[in-house]
């Protein structure tokens, strides 16, 4: 096992191996049927978000009623499930998918995308309200303020799983991953846990309960979008890139997901710079 230096007292310490936390991606298993962590952390985050978005609909300047939240989570899963696994074997494993068109449809084998499940939602959530006659840009700053909670537990998940972790650090903190190599790596998916989950979440929370942002359409969504796009951007500089997707990246100087997350931080801007010329027109 490798060596080295402790930042505290220049004594030398063992890094962390990740077999020896004793994880494992599946919480029981029933014959055949096994029930994971990761899809816990969907299940968890989509009924939190949901409790949460009905909460805030009770608050006054809520763009739809607590009814109108309980045919939404329908629409919102199948978004979620379908571009996120759409969205992964494009964005992620084009190659495969296009010699198995089939594989789209083998959830089992793993593979979700944000920025596909992202899409999804837009998608789902834009038909919904057009069909309740909701005002779009307004359901979507509730939305935003509902489920950063939903992202920080599939971050957790992908830990569980010793998977999508980081480059090789001399940090302390650094975790050998088994599936990777010997050497001790940036733990990203807690760094993307961290940031995507909690710290954003208290940004909007902030954002929504102490300023009249609720009030200016788009400026929550667009905070989101900035948020979540950035944050994604900067870890995925301490991320090891998909092995599938080693040579895109150094060839273009950038991994898959910071591309991705280009459009998002472009459009959260847009939309936090244009919430003010949206609230005169609403009257709000």
């Amino acid at each position: 096992m490798v060596r080295r230096k402790a930042a505290i007292k220049g004594q030398f310490v063992h890094p962390i191996n990740f077999a020896d936390l004793g994880l494992s991606p599946v919480l029981f298993e029933i014959g055949p049927f096994a029930l994971r962590w990761y899809s816990i952390s969907y299940i968890v985050g989509i009924i939190f978000g949901w409790w949460y978005f009905t909460k805030l609909t009770k608050q006054p300047g809520a763009p739809c009623s607590s009814k109108h939240v309980d045919d939404y989570v329908t629409w919102l899963t199948l978004g979620v499930i379908l571009g996120g696994r759409i969205g992964y074997v494009m964005f992620y494993d084009f190659g495969t998918f296009a010699a198995d068109p089939l594989k789209v449809l083998r959830l089992w084998e793993g593979g979700m995308s944000f920025h596909g499940g992202f899409l999804g939602v837009m998608v789902a959530t834009a038909w919904f309200c057009r069909a309740n006659g909701i005002t779009l840009v307004r359901f979507l700053d509730f939305l935003a303020v509902s489920f950063p909670p939903a992202l920080g537990f599939v971050r957790l998940a992908n830990f569980v799983n010793g998977e999508l972790w980081g480059k090789p650090t001399d940090g302390s903190w650094g975790i050998i991953f088994p599936a990777a190599d010997a050497l001790p790596r940036h733990p990203s998916q807690l760094y993307e846990a961290v940031l995507e989950g909690p710290v954003l979440w208290a940004i909007l929370l902030t954002l929504f309960w102490k300023t009249d942002a609720r009030y200016r359409p788009g400026l929550l969504a667009g905070v989101f979008g900035l948020g979540y796009g950035s944050f994604r951007f900067i870890v995925e500089f301490y991320r090891e890139p998909d092995s599938q997707l080693v040579a895109f990246a150094e060839a273009t100087g950038l991994h898959m997901g910071q591309w991705l997350s280009l459009p998002l931080i472009i459009a959260g801007l847009w939309l936090i710079l244009s919430s003010g010329s949206r609230r005169a027109k609403a009257g709000l």
